[in-house]
């Protein structure tokens, strides 16, 4: 019962699909709770997937891929990439790390943060379009699982960033290693259905990148936030289908 609470509880905060459950939860529950991430993740890409499907009847290809992202945005609420934005607006603002988190607090959205997004949402709308039938199917599914086990790789191996309480507090405190290696179960069993044992080779970027993501953003501030999270998640989607697109002859 207890995982899955935390099971639910990922799908209401990591996702806009409706759920009406009042959970009974405690700061650790978020954090243990990431284990489940790559199973929302799965959730979502299996939505875009089976959309496509009926999409693409009726539409070009072209368009149906645009929908897809706007379907992403939609499922996900646009929670990551407004951490995208922020992180980028925070982490290359050039300022000493106390106005770095401040910057990142902010509501408002900054030059950086508008270039952070729009950039990912062309390239991935890029990859994507340059995709056939077959794989475009395989890496709508999956993309989201590799956004989502970044989230718990980056909560995982780094150490909260601000003084006192935050968004990310939560999942960052209570999430561990544990935790990651469970979470990269799942993720190889995800994929090596999705892709058999080629699959299984793909899950390794979706382990290293992430980690290089979190070391990279935390050695400016000494440690991770939501927003940092967030950013990863859609920083690693994005390396999951330029993987796919370069790959693609061998998978």
């Amino acid at each position: 019962m207890k995982y899955l609470k935390r099971l639910v509880l990922m799908v209401q905060f990591l996702t806009t699909i409706p759920i009406n459950i009042n959970i009974n939860c405690k700061e650790e529950d978020y954090g243990k709770g990431l284990v489940f991430a790559p199973v929302v993740g799965l959730l979502i890409g299996s939505m875009l997937m089976g959309l496509f499907y009926i999409v693409n009847t009726f539409f070009s290809f072209q368009i149906s891929v645009v929908f897809m992202l706007i379907t992403y945005i939609v499922l996900s609420g646009g929670l990551h990439l407004d951490g995208l934005a922020d992180t980028f607006d925070g982490i290359f603002s050039n300022r000493p790390k106390e106005r770095i988190l401040d910057i990142m607090r902010d509501s408002r959205i900054g030059t950086n943060g508008v270039l952070a997004i729009v950039c990912i949402m062309l390239l991935n709308f890029a990859l994507l379009n340059s995709l056939e039938r077959f794989f475009i199917l395989r890496a709508l599914l999956l993309f989201p699982v590799a956004g989502r086990m970044a989230s718990l790789v980056g909560a995982g191996t780094s150490k909260y960033a601000r003084e006192g309480e935050g968004l990310g507090k939560s999942f960052i405190d209570f999430c561990g290693i544990k935790e990651v290696l469970a979470g990269f179960i799942i993720t190889m069993g995800i994929f090596y259905i999705a892709l058999g044992t080629k699959g299984l080779i793909l899950t390794f970027p979706t382990i290293m990148f992430p980690y290089f993501f979190i070391r990279v953003f935390t050695r400016k501030i000494g440690g991770a936030t939501g927003d940092i999270l967030g950013a990863i998640c859609e920083l690693n989607q994005t390396v999951f289908i330029i993987s796919v697109v370069l790959l693609k002859t061998w998978i």
